[in-house]
C-alpha cells in the first residue's frame, strides 16, 4: 500500500496493540480498509519484557496487513505521559506562546530540555485554558525505536485521550449535554469530560489488570491463571440477588470482580467533583463506555447502577465507511475499543479538533529537511534550467559545426583543384570539434560542482551547524611529505579571501595558476585562429579539495557534532575521497587530518568556528 493512498493508525495500550489502515474517499471521508489487534501480557512481573512483546506483536500485524515502510500515526497511553490542564491569565494572543513555556517550566516535573512536549489551547466561555502534555525524551525514543523496528515510519505521535476526543467529536458532533467517556484500559482508565467544545481528562489507576490482581489474591493463583478465569468465566455481579441463579463458583468470582470494580465509580465521583470545583464544569448527563476493560459482561449495567445515569457503548465508527475486506462481526464486538484509531485517522486528513504531536527530535529534524526541500528543489530547477539553456545553445552550435563540416567534405570531393582552401576548411572543422569538446568538458565540470554542493548541503543539514565559506583549493596534500629535503607546497585558494571587498568590476576568481617549478609547469598549447595567428591557451586550473569554514552552536554533542556529520559524509559520499597512498600503502584519512583546529569562541559568541578540508574524488576545473 502506498503512503499517499493510506493512513496507518496504531494504538499502543498497556495490554492491547491495535492497528488500522484507512483510505480517503473521493468525498474526503475515511474508509476503514483493514484492522487487526493483539494482546500482550499485562502482568507487572513481566514489565521488563513488554517492549519485546510489543515489537513481536507489531511485526506480525504489519506483515499480516502488508504495510511495511508505511508512515504511521500512533498514540501513547496516558500512563506514559505527563498531562496537565492550566488556566491562563487574560493576556494578548501574541504573548500566549511565552506564557505557555513559562507554565510548562512550572508544571512539568522535568527540565524542558529533557522532555518532548506540546500543548493545545482550549477556548472556554469565561477564560482561556491550555492542556500541556510531556514525555521524557529517552522514553519516547525507546517507544519510537520499537515502532520503527516493525517496519513503520513515524509520521505523528498523539496521546490516547486526545485521539479519543477527536473520534468523539467526529462521531457525535458538539453535544450540549455534558458527556463522560469512560475508557477502561488494562492499567488505567481515562475519564474524558466533554462539554460543548471544551474537555477535561484524567487517568485513574484502575483497569483490567487491577481486577485480575484482585482475583489472583483472592484465589492464590498466578496472574496468568487469574486473567484466564476473568476472560472466560468472569462477569460483574449486580445488586438485587443477581448471582443467586448462577453457579456457585461463577457467582463467587463475579462478587470478587464487582468489589474490585467498585473503586472506579468512587474515582469517577471524585474526579467529577474536582472538574466542577476547579474547572467550572458540569456533572455528566450522559455516559459512553469504551476500552477493552468494558468487555466484561454486565460492566455497562454495573456502571449505570452505580452512577445512576444512562450508559451506552461508545461508537466511533458512525461516520466511517467500512470496506468489504473488513470482518463486520469483529467490528461489532470491538468498535468501542477503536476510538483512538479513528482519532488518529482523522489526523491524517486534517479533520481533528486537538493537535498534540510528540514526535522525537530525529523525526522533527526530518520534517525540517522536508520543509526545506521545496526551496532547494526550486533553486536546483532554476540552476538546471540555466544550464539546460546554455547547453542547448552549445548543442545548436555543435550541430551547425557538424553541418558545416559535412558541407566542406562535399566541396573537398568536388573541388580537388582547390586543395589549399579545402585543407583550411578542414582545419576549421577540427577547431570547431575541439571547441565543442571544451564546451562538453565545461558542462561536466559544472555538473560535478552541482553534485558536490548538493552532497555538502545534505551532509551538513543540521540545526546546530551552519557553513559560512566553501572554497575550492589547489595542490592539497593531506599527508605532508616525509622527505626532509622537500617541503609541502602551499595550499592555493581558487577564490581570494578578500573577494567580498573587491571594487566593482573585479571578479571573485583568481585567474593565475599556483606558482610551481618551471619543469613542473603545464605545457601551454598553441593553436591558430582563423587569421592564422598563434593564440596562447592558458592551462586549466584543477582544484583537488574543498575548504570549508563554519560554526557550530551549543548542542548535546558540542564540537563532536562536526565529527558526527563528517562520519555520515564518509559513509555515503561519492564526491569526496578519504583514502590516500603513503609509501605505496593505502591509508584512510583521520578526522584530525581533515578537521583543522580553529579558535574557540567566547562566552558571548553565537557559535564556535571550525574548518574542514575535504579531498575531491577527482580534480575538477574551477574556470
Amino acid at each position: 500500500m502506498a503512503d499517499t493512498q493510506t493512513i496507518v493508525a496504531l494504538n499502543i495500550g498497556s495490554q492491547r496493540i491495535s492497528l488500522a489502515v484507512f483510505e480517503v474517499s473521493k468525498h474526503g471521508t475515511l474508509v476503514l480498509k483493514a484492522y487487526d489487534a493483539d494482546t500482550i501480557v499485562a502482568d507487572p512481573s513481566f514489565e521488563a519484557s513488554r517492549e519485546s512483546q510489543i515489537r513481536v506483536a507489531l511485526e506480525e500485524m504489519v506483515g499480516k496487513l502488508g504495510i511495511s515502510k508505511s508512515k504511521v500515526r500512533y498514540a501513547l497511553s496516558s500512563q506514559s505521559v505527563f498531562l496537565r490542564f492550566v488556566k491562563l491569565p487574560p493576556i494578548k494572543d501574541d504573548n500566549i506562546e511565552q506564557l505557555v513555556v513559562f507554565e510548562a517550566r512550572q508544571h512539568v516535573p522535568f527540565p524542558l530540555n529533557e522532555v518532548v512536549w506540546d500543548y493545545e489551547l482550549i477556548e472556554t466561555d469565561a477564560e482561556k485554558e491550555v492542556v500541556i502534555v510531556a514525555i521524557k525524551a529517552d522514553e519516547l525514543e525507546e517507544i519510537n525505536d520499537t515502532v520503527n523496528a516493525s517496519g513503520l515510519v513515524t509520521a505523528e505521535v498523539d496521546v490516547a485521550p486526545m485521539a479519543l476526543y477527536n473520534a468523539f467529536r467526529s462521531a457525535y458532533g458538539v453535544l450540549e449535554e455534558p458527556t463522560l467517556i469512560i475508557d477502561i484500559g488494562a492499567k488505567t482508565s481515562n475519564l474524558l469530560y466533554v462539554e460543548g467544545k471544551r474537555f477535561f481528562t484524567r487517568s485513574v489507576q484502575i483497569g483490567g489488570a487491577s481486577i485480575t490482581s484482585a482475583i489472583a489474591r483472592e484465589y492464590q493463583v498466578s496472574f496468568a491463571e487469574a486473567e484466564h478465569q476473568k476472560t472466560h468465566n468472569g462477569i460483574v455481579a449486580l445488586g438485587g440477588g443477581h448471582t443467586e441463579s448462577l453457579d456457585e463458583s461463577v457467582a463467587a468470582l463475579a462478587v470478587v470482580i464487582r468489589n474490585a470494580l467498585t473503586r472506579l465509580p468512587a474515582e469517577i465521583a471524585r474526579t467529577t467533583n474536582y472538574y466542577r470545583s476547579q474547572h467550572g464544569g458540569s456533572s455528566p448527563k450522559r455516559v459512553l463506555l469504551a476500552g477493552g476493560g468494558a468487555n466484561l459482561p454486565y460492566t455497562l449495567e454495573f456502571l449505570s447502577e452505580k452512577l445512576d445515569l444512562q450508559v451506552e457503548f461508545f461508537n466511533p465508527l458512525s461516520q466511517i465507511a467500512i470496506s468489504k475486506e473488513v470482518d463486520l462481526e469483529i467490528l461489532q464486538q470491538e468498535a468501542h475499543m477503536m476510538g483512538e484509531l479513528v482519532g488518529l485517522g482523522l489526523r491524517g486528513i486534517g479533520k481533528s479538533s486537538i493537535h498534540i504531536d510528540l514526535v522525537p527530535p530525529a523525526v522533527e529534524q526530518m520534517r525540517d529537511s522536508d520543509r526545506r526541500k521545496p526551496f532547494f528543489v526550486a533553486a536546483a530547477v532554476v540552476w538546471t534550467l540555466g544550464f539546460a539553456i546554455w547547453a542547448g545553445l552549445q548543442q545548436a552550435a555543435a550541430v551547425k559545426a557538424v553541418e558545416k563540416a559535412h558541407t566542406m567534405t562535399e566541396v573537398s570531393e568536388t573541388l580537388s583543384p582547390q586543395a589549399a582552401m579545402i585543407s583550411k576548411l578542414l582545419k576549421d572543422e577540427r577547431e570547431l570539434d575541439t571547441l565543442a569538446s571544451a564546451y562538453t568538458s565545461i558542462q561536466a565540470d559544472h555538473d560535478y560542482w552541482f553534485d558536490v554542493l548538493g552532497e555538502i548541503r545534505q551532509a551538513f543539514a543540521n540545526d546546530s551547524v551552519w557553513l559560512t565559506e566553501l572554497t575550492p583549493i589547489y595542490g592539497y596534500n593531506p599527508v605532508p611529505t616525509a622527505n626532509p629535503g622537500t617541503t609541502q607546497p602551499p595550499i592555493f585558494h581558487a577564490i581570494p579571501k578578500n573577494f567580498s571587498s573587491n571594487a566593482s568590476g573585479i571578479g571573485s576568481m583568481i585567474h593565475s595558476p599556483p606558482v610551481v617549478k618551471e619543469e613542473e609547469a603545464p605545457r601551454q598549447r598553441r593553436s591558430a585562429n582563423r587569421s592564422g595567428k598563434p593564440v596562447e591557451e592558458s592551462p586549466k586550473q584543477l582544484a583537488n579539495a574543498i575548504y570549508i569554514r563554519g560554526f557550530w552552536r551549543e548542542n548535546p554533542r558540542r564540537q563532536n557534532i562536526v565529527s558526527d556529520l563528517l562520519k555520515n559524509l564518509r559513509e555515503s559520499s561519492t564526491m569526496f575521497t578519504f583514502n590516500t597512498m603513503v609509501d605505496r600503502k593505502e591509508m584512510i584519512l583521520s578526522d584530525e587530518q581533515l578537521l583543522k583546529p580553529a579558535a574557540s569562541g567566547g562566552e558571548d559568541d553565537l557559535g564556535y568556528p571550525f574548518e574542514l578540508i575535504l579531498p575531491l574524488a577527482r580534480p575538477v576545473a574551477v574556470k
